[in-house]
C-alpha cells in the first residue's frame, strides 16, 4: 500500500529532555554545532526505532531538529527575513484559559526563491535510520507563508503584484519537491493551518480585517498548493494535514470542515488528507461526502492534547460512522495532530504518546486487517 497508511501519524513527537537541554546549551554557546548534531542523531535513532517497534508503516524524525513545525522552514526561503526585533504572536486556547505562541516575525523583502533544498540533510539522516518503515518528511504548506505574514509584510517594491509572489513561491516549492524526490523521498506531507482556520467565522473575520478576501482565501491556497506540486514525480505520495492549532495542548480555531470541504477534497491535488476529528471542535463527518474516489482520508480520532487513552470500541464506532460518508477502503487512522508542533510539546508523557501510537496500529489492524 502506498501512503498514507492504514495506521499513520502526523509527524511531530515529544522531544526527550536531554535533547531540549542540548538545544539550550547550543543556544548559549556551550556546545558546538557538531555536538548538537550528535545528540540530535542519537535521539532520532531512538524515536525511529520506537515508531517501527509499535508497528507504524511510516516514520518521521519527530521534527527533533526544529523549534517549530513551520517557521524553521519558512525562514530559510530566499527573500524571507526573520525580524528579530518584532514578534509574531498567536493566541491559543484550552480548558484552563489562553496562552500565546511567540516567535520572531517574518518579512518578505526580496524575491522568493530556493538557493538550496530545505531539510534535505534531515531527510537523508532519517532515511539512513529506518529499517522497516517508509521515511516521511513534513514541511509547511506554501499557503502558510502568506497566512503568517500577510500583505503588510510583503515588500511592495519586491512584489507590487501578489500574483508574482505566488508564482515565485510555487516555483521555490516545486524545486524543493523535486530535490526531495531526487534524494529518495516517497512520502511528503504539507502541513496547513490556514485551510482549517477558514472554517471558523472568527478567523475569517480576522483575515477580512487585515484586508484579505476571506471568503475565497481557501481557493487561492488550493491553487497555490497545486501549482507547487505541478510535475511532481509519480514516485512521490503527498498528503496534507489540516490543523486548527496545536501548541502545548491548546488550539486556535473551531468549526467543522463545511466551509472548505467541497473545493478542498475535489480540487486539491494530493493523495490524502489528515483531518482532526478528536472532539466537538472538529464538527461532524458529513463534509466527507465530498471526498472523491481515489483519495484517502486519515481520520485523526486519537487526540494528542491529553494522555488519557481512547477505547478501541469507540474508535471503531467512529470509523464506522465516517464510512457512511466515504468508503471504508478510503479511510485510515491516526492521531489528530502532532504530539509536539513546537519544541515545547503537548501535556502528556512519552509513555502515553507511545500507547496512543500503538493503539492506532492495533485498531487499524482490527478494522482493515
Amino acid at each position: 500500500m502506498s501512503p498514507p497508511f492504514r495506521a499513520d501519524h502526523v509527524g511531530s513527537l515529544l522531544r526527550p529532555q536531554h535533547l531540549l537541554d542540548a538545544r539550550d546549551e547550543h543556544a548559549a554557546g556551550r556546545i558546538d554545532d557538531a555536538e548538537l548534531r550528535r545528540i540530535e542523531d542519537e535521539a532520532i535513532t531512538e524515536v525511529v526505532a520506537m515508531q517501527e517497534e509499535v508497528g507504524l508503516a511510516s516514520a518521521t524524525d519527530g521534527e527533533f531538529r526544529r523549534s517549530s513545525w513551520h517557521m524553521d522552514f519558512l525562514y530559510q526561503l530566499d527573500g524571507v527575513t526573520k525580524v528579530e526585533n518584532a514578534d509574531l504572536t498567536v493566541r491559543f486556547h484550552n480548558e484552563q484559559g489562553d496562552l500565546e505562541f511567540v516567535t520572531p516575525a517574518l518579512r518578505v523583502d526580496g524575491k522568493i526563491g530556493l538557493r538550496h533544498p530545505i531539510f534535505a540533510d534531515a531527510f537523508t539522516a532519517l532515511a539512513e535510520r529506518v529499517t522497516t518503515a517508509t521515511p516521511k518528511l513534513t514541511i509547511p504548506s506554501p499557503g502558510m507563508l502568506y497566512h503568517r505574514c500577510g500583505r503588510a509584510a510583503i515588500d511592495q517594491t519586491a512584489y507590487p503584484d501578489l500574483a508574482e509572489f505566488r508564482a515565485d513561491l510555487a516555483a521555490a516549492y516545486r524545486a524543493e519537491v523535486r530535490a526531495l524526490a531526487d534524494l529518495g523521498c516517497h512520502y511528503l506531507q504539507l502541513d496547513d493551518t490556514s485551510l482549517a482556520f477558514l472554517n471558523d467565522p472568527k478567523q475569517r473575520a480576522q483575515l477580512a480585517a487585515r484586508g484579505d478576501d476571506a471568503e475565497h482565501a481557501h481557493l487561492q491556497t488550493i491553487r497555490l498548493i497545486n501549482d507547487s506540486l505541478r510535475d511532481r514525480p509519480d514516485t512521490l505520495s503527498v498528503t496534507t494535514h489540516l490543523c486548527r492549532g496545536n501548541f502545548r495542548s491548546s488550539w486556535v480555531a473551531e468549526g467543522g470542515y463545511d466551509f472548505v470541504a467541497e473545493a478542498l477534497f475535489n480540487e486539491l491535488e494530493v493523495d490524502g488528507f489528515f483531518l482532526e476529528f478528536d472532539d466537538e471542535r472538529s464538527g461532524s463527518f458529513a463534509p466527507l461526502r465530498f471526498v472523491p474516489k481515489g483519495k484517502a482520508v486519515v481520520l485523526g480520532l486519537v487526540t494528542t492534547k491529553r494522555g488519557e487513552l481512547e477505547s478501541k470500541d469507540e474508535l471503531k464506532r467512529r470509523i464506522d460512522e465516517a464510512s457512511r460518508y466515504v468508503d471504508l477502503d478510503q479511510l485510515c487512522l491516526s492521531p489528530q495532530c502532532g504530539f509536539a508542533s513546537t519544541k515545547d510539546g503537548n501535556a502528556l508523557t512519552h509513555e502515553e504518546q507511545v500507547a496512543k501510537l500503538r493503539l492506532v496500529v492495533e485498531t487499524a489492524a482490527e478494522v482493515w486487517g
